[in-house]
């Protein structure tokens, strides 16, 4: 692989590119990012790169607007080096849940994200666990949308007993994807149903599609953004008989005073991936993570060789 393959860590998680690289057997190609006294970036790429097949591995964390930009000047860097092929990996999309017109005069944000990608010269993208999978659509260019459910999953099956847990969706959205879970852990679920009662936006848990009575409720997310949807969830399944919960989700946003908020929680434990760096002051101790290093690196793999990407979900 090293011959022709090159593999660029942007600055907003680079212990992620390096697990990636160190499952690859690679280095991580040298490059330099420089803020000039304006402001301005300046993403010189230290190696030939010409006919080379390139992935830039770069995440959405915050600060998200100057890592997205970054990524696209990396890319036409790339680009204008004559790279054969340039794949933007990027374990969370940023803007993913601006997908859609729901409120006068806005962007569809994560149609814009695809633009831009394309325009500055991404030839692909990978990308995992997209909020909202028809993000997927608003792209010209191949798009390989990778699952974390196995490697949850699995770090499940090894590390507690769930003879006696149901798997909880906190709202009827999530309830598709908790489906992922169920096959591969052979469990029951159960669905929140959250309504909006009044005139403010504020969804209020009011049933429980399903039985959690004397069982281990086990909440399932894509993403942790406020921990306000958990965290009501928790709540809501313990008033209905659930002996203790605990909670699984890939992306751990946290925002604000997420992490104070879980840390208060009746949430035993928590299992995210790494796919966000998760910064010391938001590393509290019901956190356990999971690294997606290698599904990420099984998938570029794939895609340099040729094979298919579709076989690592099973």
């Amino acid at each position: 692989m090293e011959g022709r393959i090159r593999v660029v860590a942007g600055s907003s998680h680079p212990e992620l590119a390096q697990a990636i690289c160190v499952h690859l057997g690679l280095p991580v190609a040298p490059s330099r990012v420089v803020r000039f006294a304006n402001d301005n970036l300046m993403v010189q790429i230290e190696q030939n790169v010409r006919e080379a097949d390139v992935f830039v591995i770069q995440t959405s964390s915050p600060p998200v607007s100057d890592g997205l930009l970054e990524l696209l000047i990396t890319i036409d860097a790339l680009r204008h080096a004559s790279a054969a092929r340039i794949t933007a990996v990027m374990p969370y999309f940023p803007y993913a849940r601006s997908d859609k017109k729901d409120r006068p005069r806005i962007s569809i944000a994560a149609r814009l994200m695809a633009d831009l990608l394309e325009t500055a010269g991404a030839s692909r993208v990978l990308t995992l666990n997209l909020h909202a999978p028809q993000v997927q659509g608003f792209f010209r260019i191949p798009v390989d949308h990778l699952n974390a459910a196995p490697i949850l999953c699995d770090h499940l099956v090894g590390t507690r007993n769930l003879e006696r847990t149901v798997l909880v969706a906190g709202d009827v959205g999530e309830s598709k994807d908790l489906g992922h879970y169920a096959n591969r852990l052979n469990l029951p679920i159960a669905i929140v149903d959250k309504r909006r009662e009044g005139d403010d936006d504020r969804a209020v848990a009011t049933n429980l599609i399903g039985d959690v009575e004397g069982r281990e409720a086990l909440l399932i997310d894509d993403e942790i953004a406020t921990g306000g949807t958990l965290i009501e969830a928790a709540r809501f399944v313990l008033e209905r008989g659930a002996r203790s919960v605990s909670a699984a989700a890939v992306h751990p946003v946290l925002c604000g005073g997420a992490p104070k908020r879980l840390e208060e929680s009746p949430i035993g434990s928590i299992v995210v991936t790494d796919s966000i760096p998760i910064p010391e002051s938001h590393a509290i101790p019901k956190l356990e993570t999971v690294s997606v290093a290698p599904l990420i690196a099984n998938a570029i793999r794939a895609i340099h060789d040729g094979e298919s990407v579709s076989a690592l979900f099973r």
